[in-house]
């Protein structure tokens, strides 16, 4: 069965394909191609060349055809976002020149893109699991750290113990939904909304599907703090990560000091990571 490798993979010219090393498959983190550069991938915390040869326009482009099935709508659409998502949960990261009356409607004349590398890890945060029953729990870890990762995986073992779980996709990265079909496994008693943006998805879910637990990615702007202070007033247990290294960043964060003063959260989750491996440690709010 295809992993993320395979899916990222997929989205780059058979000519730069050629030059990455399968013995990177568990380690490669992101695949960085900037125009007028050599490709490099991202293994830990250094990003190693792949290839000898140059990123063209035609490559960039090549890419995101193949990320959206050479839909024009869907590319002019994601790129508001910034990022375009693909099979197998894959997230391209864009840059080049915005355009917009007033606000970003897209990004033209693309110049790099970021390729992340979706992974399923079974027993992530295994350890801390058992510890982690009855109330709201908030993720917390540096970029790339792994806050997705545990979040799926406390997703999937929260919902095979038949919890419903209600998962706000907004980029498409937890379930990585394809079709209709979740490509990461997520367990068997949640439902997925994919694609809007997670405050709203997160109320639709409330609205719809009568859950007991509602995850979402990012707590990243005052929309999306709202929509979990609502969630807790209804009773809903809320699963969400947000970016702090630790828990002193965390509440030194103005848009979240209102949901630790309500005690929304009483738990976090923090994710460190040395020399290749994570720590995750419990701690009160």
């Amino acid at each position: 069965m295809p992993d993320g490798f395979d899916f990222a993979l997929r989205l780059l010219p058979e000519e730069l394909r050629r030059g990455l090393d399968p013995a990177w498959r568990t380690r490669a983190e992101e695949i960085r191609l900037r125009c007028g550069g050599l490709p490099t991938v991202l293994l830990g915390e250094r990003e190693t060349p792949f290839s000898a040869r140059s990123v063209t326009e035609e490559m960039l482009a090549s890419v995101t055809e193949a990320a959206t099935d050479s839909s024009y709508h869907a590319f002019s659409g994601a790129l508001r976002r910034g990022y375009l998502t693909a099979a197998g949960g894959v997230r391209v990261g864009v840059c080049g020149t915005a355009a917009g009356d007033g606000q970003v409607e897209t990004i033209r004349a693309v110049s790099s893109v970021s390729i992340r590398i979706p992974r399923q890890e079974r027993g992530a945060g295994r350890e801390i699991m058992d510890r982690l029953g009855g109330e709201s729990v908030l993720i917390l870890s540096p970029p790339g750290a792994g806050k997705t990762t545990f979040l799926r995986e406390l997703v999937r073992t929260v919902s095979d113990r038949g919890v419903r779980v209600a998962l706000a996709d907004e980029r498409g990265e937890i379930a990585a939904v394809w079709h209709g079909v979740p490509q990461f496994d997520v367990g068997k008693s949640t439902d997925v909304l994919t694609g809007a943006p997670k405050a709203e998805a997160a109320l639709m879910l409330l609205r719809a599907m009568n859950p007991q637990v509602i995850a979402l990615d990012e707590l990243s702007d005052p929309a999306d703090t709202a929509a979990a202070e609502r969630l807790a007033g209804c009773g809903v247990q809320i699963f969400a990560t947000v970016h702090a290294p630790d828990i002193s960043a965390l509440k030194s964060m103005p848009r979240l000091r209102a949901l630790l003063r309500a005690r929304v959260f009483r738990q976090a989750v923090v994710i460190a990571r040395a020399g290749g491996r994570r720590s995750y440690a419990v701690c009160a709010l």
